[in-house]
Formats: structure tokens, sequence, C-alpha cells
């Protein structure tokens, strides 16, 4: 039964906790919180793991290897465009399921570089979460929204508008800081992707989550496990531009 009015402080985020934090105050503390200036500048991110796809139905389809290769831009002026370089390679046993690139401005996938660039609208529903990194850029504006409970946990909510008026959502657990939750817009539906799981490497300050749930109007699509990162590496831009597909995961095989 829930309580009567003057005890309401007793539900989690009843009330805004912390009041005097502001959204850009929550930001800086989240930067923090997932590692500092390697969170906000890393240049470059592998990641390298498992995911589980969730068709309409329920049935579950497993890339059982999955990776991405993240090359980032500078100033971003629009979360949702694409920008900077991406790769993203998924197997199922031997068999190569998906791969997908995009070099700065062309897009490739398993045959090489697609005649159709309309595909480039599409990455608009998978770039969103590096507006966290630029958030405090000129420009842009932190606003913070009600409190809410991310499954089941007390978070802050700041939303982000971007110079080009484009608007993300953030979620931050209030005990520390860590990313639970962001939402955007894509031609999709509206998308919402989960963080939990969270892990970091020995010697490393980055912090990352393990496990990654994203939804489409409200109904997960699938879920990236990732087991491993790098950060910081050089890569050529050859990585992004594949004209052939791979025998086997790129990562494991490269020198």
């Amino acid at each position: 039964m829930p309580p009567e009015v003057d005890a309401r402080d007793a539900m989690p985020a009843a009330r805004q906790h912390a009041p005097a934090l502001d959204g850009a105050e929550i930001i800086r503390r989240a930067h923090e919180a997932a590692g500092g200036d390697i969170f906000v500048n890393p240049g470059t991110l592998f990641l390298s793991g498992y995911n589980i796809i969730r068709p309409a139905g329920g049935e579950e389809v497993l890339w059982d290897a999955y990776a991405m290769w993240r090359q980032f831009a500078g100033e971003r002026s629009d979360a949702h465009s694409a920008s900077g370089r991406v790769r993203i390679e998924a197997w199922t046993g031997d068999g190569l399921a998906m791969l997908l690139a995009f070099d700065g401005e062309q897009t490739y996938n398993k045959d090489g570089l697609m005649e159709d660039q309309s595909a480039n609208a599409m990455w608009s529903a998978n770039f969103g979460f590096g507006a966290i990194r630029t958030a405090l850029d000129e420009g842009w504006t932190q606003t913070r929204e009600a409190d809410d409970l991310i499954d089941g946990v007390p978070a802050y909510l700041v939303r982000l508008t971007d110079p080009s008026g484009g608007k993300t959502l953030f979620g931050f657990r209030q005990s520390d800081f860590a990313t639970l939750y962001v939402g955007f817009d894509t031609p999709r539906g509206w998308h919402e992707r989960r963080y939990s799981h969270f892990f970091s490497l020995p010697g490393s300050d980055w912090v990352q989550a393990g496990r990654v749930r994203l939804f489409y109007d409200g109904i997960k699509a699938n879920e990236a496990i990732w087991t491993h990162y790098r950060v910081g590496e050089a890569y050529a831009r050859e990585l992004f531009q594949p004209l052939e597909p791979p025998g086997a995961p790129s990562w494991m095989t490269a020198p």
C-alpha cells in the first residue's frame, strides 16, 4: 500500500533528490564516474562480446561473436547525425551475420561500398550516447528533469539539447552517477538504451557497461553484452572501408 502524503519521501524518486544539483553539474559528475578525461576524450574505442537479438515473437538469435570499433569525431553540433567512424561486425558460429561500417562519409556492408547511400540516414538510430561527451560544450544546454526510477533504481534525468536543437534524455544512478539510460527519437521510433553490469579492466580508469539493452517504442530489440574493451588505439581508415567480407572475426585474427 502506498504511504500517506506526509510520508511520500519513503517512495524512491517521489521527490527531487538533491534539488540544488543542476543538469550541468550532474553531467560533470557522470563524466568523472565514467572515467574522467579518458571517457570524455577517448579518441577511439573497441568493444567485443556477444549480442542477443530479439525478433518479433520473442525468439532468440545469438550473435556469439560481436565487436564494434569507434573513432570519435571532435566537436558535434547534432547528437544523432553520423559522425566519426564506426565498424560493427557480428558472427554466428563460423558465419558472418552482419558487417556494417561508416568511414565518415559513406556506408559499407559485407558486399563493400553500398550503392544506396541513403543508408547513411540509418545511423541516426545508432548515434546518441556520444552526446554526453560533448554535453558541456558551447551551444549545448543541460536541463534537469524530474527524478525517476530506472529499472527500479533512483536516477537523475537530464535532457540535453545540442546546437541543432536535437534532444537526448539521459538517466544517471543517484548513488554514484553511473549512466543507466539514454533515450531519443529515431526513424524507427523512440529508442532507449539501458545500461548495467559495469566493469573496469585492471589498470584502466574506463568504466564500461557490460550489458546494454536496446528498445524501440518500448519493445526490446536486442542486448549487447560487452566483455572486453580497448581505448585510444590508432586505427587505419581502411578498417572502416571493408571491400570484402572477412573470413573470420577480424579482432580474433589480427596480429
